[in-house]
């Protein structure tokens, strides 16, 4: 199973949100390439990172932060948060990203996601499966995107789509646990996908069960701020 550790952007800065909520939003740095570093340093090799800006106002905003790190460090990168065309795509590798994190646009417009799968290629694209009681919500968590988790997943997977990482808003940031049953369902379901988890791990034995139940990836943010997990740790399961 691949670690990959996540920084989220407001303001150029390293926060967390709990429950994605913007209100309930914790600076841990103001200085994202330095924890990026401090990944790299500690022999982690990807990284999840989100704009939040650009997801809540529709454009990418980050892109600078995402250029300082991928200069900075060999950390394979996946981004996203506002991508709203194929230039956002090609603006977002050219700063450095190995692969586009997707939601809204594979929600709303699976019709542009196709396109941008046949100009760069499926493996290109990590495509974000946010959900809350089993059903996807877009556009930073504030919208219902009208479909449920399954459903999506088979319409993602009809595309060619097979990485496909699933947040439980309810978990997220709330160190509570992550949400395994969901999880297993999924994996039940498509034993084929290549699953990332996302959201709500709060110590070393929840990542290892991750790995037992078969998620391909574990997305952790909060729990290593927070120094509920080291990087030590997380080194030893990748």
């Amino acid at each position: 199973m691949t670690i990959i550790p996540a920084i989220d952007i407001i303001n150029g800065k390293c926060v967390r949100l709990t429950k994605g909520d913007y209100a309930q939003k914790i600076v841990y740095n103001d200085h994202p390439v330095e924890v990026a570093k401090q990944f790299a340093d500690a022999g982690l090799e990807r990284l999840h990172i989100v704009d939040l800006d650009g997801a809540k106002a529709g454009k990418i905003i980050n892109l600078d932060v995402l250029e300082s790190i991928a200069s900075a460090t060999d950390l394979k990168i996946d981004f996203g948060g506002g991508v709203k065309n194929i230039t956002d795509v090609g603006k977002i590798f050219d700063a450095g990203a190995t692969m586009v994190t997707l939601g809204s646009i594979a929600v709303k417009h699976p019709e542009l996601l196709e396109e941008w799968l046949i100009e760069f290629g499926a493996d290109k694209f990590l495509i974000g499966a946010d959900v809350l009681d089993e059903n996807i919500k877009i556009s930073g968590w504030l919208e219902d995107g009208g479909i449920n988790i399954f459903d999506f997943i088979s319409k993602m997977m009809g595309l060619g789509v097979n990485h496909i990482f699933c947040t439980d808003i309810s978990k997220d940031g709330a160190m509570q646990g992550p949400s395994i049953e969901l999880y297993k369902k999924i994996i039940a379901t498509y034993p084929e996908l290549n699953l990332t988890a996302s959201g709500g791990v709060a110590n070393l034995e929840e990542v290892l069960l991750l790995k037992e139940i078969g998620c391909a990836g574990a997305i952790i943010g909060k729990a290593i701020y927070e120094g509920k997990i080291t990087l030590e740790a997380l080194k030893t399961i990748n």
